[in-house]
Parts: C-alpha cells; sequence; structure tokens
C-alpha cells in the first residue's frame, strides 16, 4: 500500500472525492491503468465529464499518470493507476462538514452502483443494525475495524477474487428508545 500512515484530508482533497464517479473511476483504476477513454466507456459516462474527475483526481494526487501510450488505433493516450492515498485519508478534520458529508454519501453512491452492475449472486452479505454504544465502546469498534481491514488489504492475494466492502456507522441521536429498526 502506498500511503499506510493516516493523513488528514485537505478542503482541494474533499472536492475531488465529493462526487461517486471519483470512487468509481478510483476502482477501476486500482488493479489496472486505464486511459479516459476506457474509463467513459466502462462507466457508460462521456468522456468530457469523466475526464473533469480524472484530473481532479490527478490533481489531489489519488490518479497517478503513467506514461503514454499508443492506442490500438495509432492515437496517444495516458493511462491512470489508483495511487490508494485514500485508505487512511481522516475526512472528518477537513473542517467542512458538509463536504464531509458529500464524501461519505459519494462513497455510499459508488457502492450502490457497483451492487446494481454486480451480478445479484455475487452479494455474498450484507448486514444492517443497531447497537447502543458508549463514545469509548464506539472508539473500540472503529478501532478494532480499522485494524481487521487493514489486515486483510495487507494480505491481499493476487490470484484472489476481488471483493468490494462498505463499512459505514451513522449516530442516530434524539431518537426515541424503541425496540425497532
Amino acid at each position: 500500500m502506498d500511503d499506510p500512515l493516516p493523513r488528514q484530508a485537505t478542503a482541494d482533497d474533499l472536492r475531488a472525492l465529493a462526487h461517486p464517479l471519483s470512487w468509481r473511476i478510483l476502482r477501476l483504476c486500482l488493479d489496472t491503468a486505464r486511459t479516459n477513454q476506457q474509463l467513459a466507456k466502462r462507466l457508460e459516462e462521456s468522456p468530457a465529464t469523466v475526464l473533469r474527475r480524472v484530473h481532479a483526481l490527478a490533481e489531489a494526487g489519488f490518479l497517478i499518470a503513467e506514461p503514454a501510450r499508443r492506442s490500438d488505433l495509432g492515437a496517444w493516450e495516458r493511462p491512470y493507476r489508483t495511487t490508494r492515498r485514500t485508505w487512511h485519508l481522516d475526512l472528518d478534520q477537513a473542517g467542512d462538514p458538509a463536504l464531509t458529508a458529500r464524501v461519505e454519501l459519494a462513497t455510499l453512491d459508488a457502492h450502490r452502483a457497483e451492487m446494481i452492475e454486480s451480478d445479484p449472486a455475487s452479494i455474498q452479505q450484507t448486514r444492517r443494525g443497531v447497537v447502543r454504544l458508549s463514545d469509548e465502546a464506539a472508539a473500540e469498534l472503529q478501532s478494532r475495524l480499522d485494524a481487521l481491514l487493514d489486515e486483510f488489504v495487507a494480505r491481499e492475494e493476487p490470484t484472489g477474487r476481488r471483493h468490494s466492502f462498505l463499512w459505514s456507522v451513522v449516530e442516530r441521536p434524539g431518537e426515541p428508545d424503541t425496540a425497532e429498526d
């Protein structure tokens, strides 16, 4: 992993990541360097729309351009690869709660889009629940999950199947006590 240490997100980082398309581009460029045209075709988006997101991601350091190459038709093209700088990015300290919320929702929208385009039989597990925890217990849960996810990311097996995951916690303050959910 290229950026193993946590770092605080900047406003520019948040702006680059505040659209679901950004997260889908990052996912597609994780294992394979892809050109703007390849991304646009795969995402069924206009090349101009994708290029805008690619440039924003590259300027923020989330994508890196590889050397230009000739396409099958002889045109010059530039492939991009994910830098993995989002893995330990601390969004909470960027100073703009509304923009941070947009980034969080963009990750959710991107994950949802990936689920929709996947074979329904490929969805292996979805769990949802509500737990009542003290601040200390909630911090412990987050820390233990972070460590577990870090362990499995470090264990990545080149011949293994890709598994997409999303861990999201939303505090639900002020709700009445009920046994329903």
